[in-house]
Protein backbone atom coordinates (compact mmCIF):
# COMPACT_ATOMS: atom_id res chain seq x y z
CA UNK A 1 0.00 0.00 0.00
CA UNK A 2 1.09 3.28 -0.81
CA UNK A 3 -0.67 6.38 0.55
CA UNK A 4 -0.20 9.64 -0.21
CA UNK A 5 -0.11 12.34 2.60
CA UNK A 6 -3.22 14.72 3.17
CA UNK A 7 -2.66 18.34 4.64
CA UNK A 8 -3.69 19.72 7.70
CA UNK A 9 -6.41 21.71 6.84
CA UNK A 10 -7.93 18.85 5.43
CA UNK A 11 -7.34 16.59 8.32
CA UNK A 12 -10.42 17.49 10.13
CA UNK A 13 -14.71 17.66 9.21
CA UNK A 14 -17.31 19.45 11.08
CA UNK A 15 -20.70 18.35 10.75
CA UNK A 16 -23.28 20.21 12.84
CA UNK A 17 -26.09 17.97 14.06
CA UNK A 18 -29.44 19.14 16.09
CA UNK A 19 -29.28 20.57 19.82
CA UNK A 20 -25.95 22.38 18.89
CA UNK A 21 -24.03 19.40 18.42
CA UNK A 22 -21.14 19.26 15.67
CA UNK A 23 -19.33 16.12 15.30
CA UNK A 24 -15.79 16.41 14.41
CA UNK A 25 -13.83 13.85 12.69
CA UNK A 26 -10.67 12.62 10.52
CA UNK A 27 -12.40 11.86 7.30
CA UNK A 28 -8.95 10.64 5.89
CA UNK A 29 -9.21 7.54 8.38
CA UNK A 30 -11.59 4.30 7.65
CA UNK A 31 -15.14 4.01 9.00
CA UNK A 32 -14.40 1.23 11.51
CA UNK A 33 -11.48 3.13 12.96
CA UNK A 34 -12.85 6.62 12.87
CA UNK A 35 -13.03 8.04 16.03
CA UNK A 36 -16.46 10.79 16.48
CA UNK A 37 -15.40 13.85 18.41
CA UNK A 38 -18.20 15.55 19.62
CA UNK A 39 -18.70 18.90 20.20
CA UNK A 40 -21.72 20.39 22.54
CA UNK A 41 -22.28 23.93 23.07
CA UNK A 42 -23.29 25.43 26.27
CA UNK A 43 -24.51 28.80 27.18
CA UNK A 44 -21.71 29.58 29.74
CA UNK A 45 -19.35 26.33 28.51
CA UNK A 46 -19.08 23.75 25.51
CA UNK A 47 -18.23 20.04 26.16
CA UNK A 48 -16.19 18.06 24.49
CA UNK A 49 -15.93 14.36 23.81
CA UNK A 50 -13.34 12.70 22.95
CA UNK A 51 -10.14 13.80 20.70
CA UNK A 52 -9.57 11.53 17.82
CA UNK A 53 -5.97 10.04 16.89
CA UNK A 54 -4.04 13.43 17.66
CA UNK A 55 -1.98 13.16 14.76
CA UNK A 56 -2.92 17.18 13.58
CA UNK A 57 -3.55 19.25 16.56
CA UNK A 58 -7.08 19.89 17.06
CA UNK A 59 -7.39 22.89 18.60
CA UNK A 60 -5.38 24.52 15.96
CA UNK A 61 -7.11 23.21 12.76
CA UNK A 62 -10.74 23.29 14.60
CA UNK A 63 -11.31 26.50 15.89
CA UNK A 64 -14.73 25.55 17.61
CA UNK A 65 -12.90 23.96 20.44
CA UNK A 66 -10.93 26.67 21.17
CA UNK A 67 -13.27 29.60 20.96
CA UNK A 68 -14.39 29.25 24.54
CA UNK A 69 -14.34 27.69 27.98
CA UNK A 70 -14.47 23.60 27.55
CA UNK A 71 -15.09 20.82 29.31
CA UNK A 72 -12.90 18.09 28.12
CA UNK A 73 -14.17 14.59 28.47
CA UNK A 74 -12.39 11.47 27.06
CA UNK A 75 -15.48 8.02 27.08
CA UNK A 76 -12.46 5.65 27.39
CA UNK A 77 -8.80 5.53 26.94
CA UNK A 78 -8.12 3.75 23.97
CA UNK A 79 -5.90 5.82 21.44
CA UNK A 80 -8.03 6.95 18.37
CA UNK A 81 -10.04 8.67 21.30
CA UNK A 82 -7.27 10.00 23.51
CA UNK A 83 -4.88 11.65 20.81
CA UNK A 84 -5.38 14.98 21.50
CA UNK A 85 -6.33 15.04 25.16
CA UNK A 86 -2.69 16.91 25.66
CA UNK A 87 -3.88 19.96 24.15
CA UNK A 88 -6.72 20.67 26.72
CA UNK A 89 -5.65 21.87 30.17
CA UNK A 90 -7.92 19.19 32.33
CA UNK A 91 -8.90 16.07 30.85
CA UNK A 92 -12.06 14.40 32.47
CA UNK A 93 -11.76 10.33 32.53
CA UNK A 94 -13.21 7.65 34.49
CA UNK A 95 -11.17 6.82 37.85
CA UNK A 96 -11.32 3.06 36.32
CA UNK A 97 -8.60 4.14 33.65
CA UNK A 98 -7.41 7.02 34.96
CA UNK A 99 -4.11 5.65 35.23
CA UNK A 100 -3.94 4.90 31.50
CA UNK A 101 -4.69 8.42 30.91
CA UNK A 102 -1.86 9.65 33.01
CA UNK A 103 0.44 7.01 31.13
CA UNK A 104 -1.05 6.46 27.62
CA UNK A 105 1.55 3.62 26.26
CA UNK A 106 0.61 2.03 22.77
CA UNK A 107 0.01 -1.52 24.84
CA UNK A 108 -3.04 -0.38 27.03
CA UNK A 109 -3.92 2.19 24.57
CA UNK A 110 -4.25 -0.49 21.99
CA UNK A 111 -2.27 1.75 19.29
CA UNK A 112 0.25 -1.47 19.27
CA UNK A 113 -2.76 -3.56 17.81
CA UNK A 114 -4.30 -1.39 15.55
CA UNK A 115 -2.61 1.00 14.16
CA UNK A 116 -1.37 1.22 10.76
CA UNK A 117 -1.28 2.08 7.23
CA UNK A 118 -4.56 -0.39 6.88
CA UNK A 119 -6.02 2.30 9.30
CA UNK A 120 -6.46 5.09 6.78
CA UNK A 121 -7.31 6.33 3.27
CA UNK A 122 -4.85 9.04 3.15
CA UNK A 123 -2.33 9.67 5.75
CA UNK A 124 -1.60 12.41 8.08
CA UNK A 125 0.43 15.29 7.32
CA UNK A 126 4.40 15.04 7.88
CA UNK A 127 6.20 14.42 10.37
CA UNK A 128 3.56 12.02 11.49
CA UNK A 129 4.91 8.18 10.86
CA UNK A 130 2.69 5.52 12.32
CA UNK A 131 5.48 3.38 13.67
CA UNK A 132 6.82 6.39 15.95
CA UNK A 133 3.40 6.76 17.49
CA UNK A 134 2.97 8.17 20.93
CA UNK A 135 0.39 9.57 23.11
CA UNK A 136 1.26 12.36 25.53
CA UNK A 137 -0.68 12.55 29.06
CA UNK A 138 -3.17 15.50 29.68
CA UNK A 139 -1.48 17.91 31.97
CA UNK A 140 -4.12 17.56 34.60
CA UNK A 141 -6.49 14.48 35.02
CA UNK A 142 -10.22 15.15 36.83
CA UNK A 143 -11.39 11.53 38.04
CA UNK A 144 -15.26 10.70 37.12
CA UNK A 145 -17.78 8.69 39.22
CA UNK A 146 -21.47 7.47 38.12
CA UNK A 147 -23.51 9.59 38.26
CA UNK A 148 -21.36 12.85 37.87
CA UNK A 149 -22.66 16.01 36.01
CA UNK A 150 -21.54 18.35 33.52
CA UNK A 151 -23.13 21.58 34.12
CA UNK A 152 -23.09 23.96 30.88
CA UNK A 153 -25.33 26.70 32.51
CA UNK A 154 -28.70 25.55 30.16
CA UNK A 155 -27.65 22.17 29.42
CA UNK A 156 -27.01 19.25 32.17
CA UNK A 157 -25.02 15.95 31.20
CA UNK A 158 -25.00 12.93 33.42
CA UNK A 159 -21.97 10.75 33.60
CA UNK A 160 -23.26 7.06 32.95
CA UNK A 161 -20.64 4.54 33.66
CA UNK A 162 -20.45 1.56 31.07
CA UNK A 163 -18.22 -1.17 31.49
CA UNK A 164 -17.70 -3.62 29.41
CA UNK A 165 -15.70 -2.67 26.06
CA UNK A 166 -13.26 -1.13 28.90
CA UNK A 167 -13.71 -0.68 32.24
CA UNK A 168 -13.70 3.04 32.46
CA UNK A 169 -15.97 3.20 29.95
CA UNK A 170 -18.81 6.47 30.34
CA UNK A 171 -21.88 7.44 28.40
CA UNK A 172 -23.30 11.35 28.77
CA UNK A 173 -27.19 11.77 29.19
CA UNK A 174 -29.00 14.97 28.69
CA UNK A 175 -32.11 13.96 29.90
CA UNK A 176 -33.29 17.61 29.01
CA UNK A 177 -33.15 16.43 25.11
CA UNK A 178 -32.88 12.60 25.94
CA UNK A 179 -29.66 12.57 23.89
CA UNK A 180 -27.19 9.90 24.57
CA UNK A 181 -23.36 10.72 23.46
CA UNK A 182 -22.51 6.72 24.38
CA UNK A 183 -19.09 6.75 23.80
CA UNK A 184 -18.04 2.97 22.52
CA UNK A 185 -20.39 0.52 24.63
CA UNK A 186 -22.50 1.09 21.78
CA UNK A 187 -23.11 2.45 18.12
CA UNK A 188 -24.65 1.58 14.77
CA UNK A 189 -21.43 -0.99 13.77
CA UNK A 190 -19.67 -4.14 14.78
CA UNK A 191 -18.83 -3.61 18.28
CA UNK A 192 -15.65 -4.75 20.19
CA UNK A 193 -15.92 -6.81 23.13
CA UNK A 194 -12.61 -8.82 23.14
CA UNK A 195 -10.01 -6.43 24.08
CA UNK A 196 -7.76 -6.75 26.97
CA UNK A 197 -9.56 -5.57 29.63
CA UNK A 198 -12.94 -5.96 28.34
CA UNK A 199 -15.56 -7.78 29.75
CA UNK A 200 -18.84 -9.66 28.86
CA UNK A 201 -20.76 -9.49 31.78
CA UNK A 202 -20.56 -6.00 32.38
CA UNK A 203 -21.24 -4.96 28.84
CA UNK A 204 -24.58 -6.69 29.20
CA UNK A 205 -25.06 -4.73 32.35
CA UNK A 206 -24.40 -1.46 30.74
CA UNK A 207 -26.59 -2.22 27.74
CA UNK A 208 -29.43 -3.93 29.74
CA UNK A 209 -28.96 -0.13 31.68
CA UNK A 210 -29.34 2.02 29.20
CA UNK A 211 -31.97 0.53 27.53
CA UNK A 212 -34.10 1.86 30.35
CA UNK A 213 -33.34 4.92 29.26
CA UNK A 214 -35.81 7.31 27.18
CA UNK A 215 -33.05 7.81 24.52
CA UNK A 216 -34.49 10.43 21.27
CA UNK A 217 -31.10 10.14 19.86
CA UNK A 218 -27.48 8.33 20.44
CA UNK A 219 -24.45 9.95 19.11
CA UNK A 220 -22.00 6.73 19.38
CA UNK A 221 -18.04 7.07 19.30
CA UNK A 222 -18.24 5.38 15.44
CA UNK A 223 -20.09 5.44 12.69
CA UNK A 224 -23.83 7.88 12.29
CA UNK A 225 -26.14 9.01 14.61
CA UNK A 226 -29.17 6.95 14.95
CA UNK A 227 -32.53 6.81 17.38
CA UNK A 228 -33.20 5.61 20.40
CA UNK A 229 -35.60 2.65 18.62
CA UNK A 230 -32.22 1.49 16.36
CA UNK A 231 -30.73 1.67 20.26
CA UNK A 232 -33.06 -0.83 21.96
CA UNK A 233 -33.00 -2.97 18.56
CA UNK A 234 -29.21 -3.03 18.50
CA UNK A 235 -29.24 -4.20 22.11
CA UNK A 236 -32.20 -6.62 21.90
CA UNK A 237 -29.77 -8.29 19.19
CA UNK A 238 -26.54 -8.06 21.00
CA UNK A 239 -27.91 -9.68 23.81
CA UNK A 240 -29.46 -12.22 22.31
CA UNK A 241 -26.87 -13.09 20.17
CA UNK A 242 -24.35 -13.43 23.36
CA UNK A 243 -27.25 -15.38 25.48
CA UNK A 244 -26.75 -12.95 27.84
Amino acid sequence: MNLTRTTAAQWYRTTPHADAITLIDEPAIKPFYRCNIWHVRGRDRDLLVDFGLGAVPLRRHVPLVAERDLVAVASHTHFDHIGAAHEFECCHVHAAEADILASPDNARTLADDFLGEAMFDALPPAPFEYHSYRIDPPRRIAALEDGDCFDLGDRRFEVIHTPGHSPGGIALWEAASATLIAGDIIYDGPLIEDLWHSDLDDYAASLRRLRQLPVRTVHGGHFPSFSGTHLHALIDTWLRNHDL
